[in-house]
């Protein structure tokens, strides 16, 4: 490896001294530390890259922060095959498995190549408006409609162009097996092991109860299209990128063709991760 990303929470400043510490261990090891120009500049001795240098020119990526930073890491890397270290520096901490103690072994192992990395599946996610394409996304964790107000929507659903079924209800999150243990799970969505691959449906508060979560194979494609008028609606993306969709739109998701590679922790396996942050057996 030559060179290594940092993705850093920068409203953390213990994220930020940390990268410091991490940027010169490598430093000392003869590869170049790169992070975005805010946090170059607060290091001094890290080197700015911009969007396309963090995704394109690295070996790897070190993220320093919560689930959120890993999220916004993956949608970053654009499917390349790019190992992403996530050290957990957030709440939760799903995604990011490693502990700040355990990072400094971590890059060790990754840079001889002795670390298992693990494939999670993106979703593609496009808006349909005046049957043109619109607009369109890769996720990591979900999509998610839903309205601003506290009236119903109502979705009408496909599966490959079958119908499925029409929603009212609060929203509905279409989820990968990652993002199953975030907005899915609170909704009442079943936990998928992250090495499945398959679409998670779940309806958020449904009119009808026996409108119950669905999940279905990663090649199928889901059409929900809008059906409610003059009523205020957003897509929400991994949590993070908003933005409004219009009666008569349609949002049309499958499995992305890119994916995403985290490293894994030697210390935990997937299990050990759900009992820490479920409590399990407390």
């Amino acid at each position: 490896m030559k060179k290594i990303g940092f993705i850093v929470k920068k409203a953390n400043p213990d994220a930020i001294e940390l990268c410091m510490k991490l940027a010169r261990y490598v430093m000392d090891k003869g590869i170049e530390p790169y992070a975005d120009a805010d946090v170059a500049a607060k290091t001094g001795f890290v080197k700015p890259a911009d969007r396309d240098t963090l995704s394109n020119e690295m070996d790897a990526l070190v993220v320093l922060g919560g689930d959120g930073t890993m999220l916004y890491a993956s949608r970053l890397v654009g499917g390349k095959r790019i190992p992403i270290l996530g050290v957990n520096m957030g709440g939760l901490g799903f995604l990011t498995a490693v502990k700040v103690e355990e990072a400094q072994e971590n890059i060790d192992k990754m840079l001889e190549g002795k670390v298992e990395v693990e494939e999670r599946m993106m979703l593609n996610v496009k808006i349909i408006r005046d049957k043109r394409k619109f607009a369109e996304y890769r996720v990591l964790n979900d999509a998610v409609i839903k309205g601003r107000k506290t009236r119903l929507v109502r979705m009408e659903t496909r599966v490959d162009q079958k119908y499925m079924t029409t929603y009212r209800a609060d929203g509905l999150i279409i989820s990968t097996p990652t993002g199953s243990t975030a907005y899915a799970l609170s909704a009442g969505g079943p936990i998928l092991h992250p090495a499945l691959h398959s679409i998670l449906v779940v309806p958020i508060s449904p009119f009808n109860l026996s409108k119950r979560p669905i999940v279905l194979p990663e090649s199928v494609e889901i059409e929900v299209k809008i059906l409610t008028d003059n009523m205020e609606i957003e897509l929400t993306l991994d949590g993070q990128v908003d933005m409004p969709i219009n009666t008569g739109d349609a949002v049309v998701i499958k499995r992305a063709e890119e994916s995403v590679w985290f490293v894994k922790s030697d210390e935990k396996n997937y299990f050990d991760v759900l009992r820490e942050r479920l409590l399990w057996g407390r």
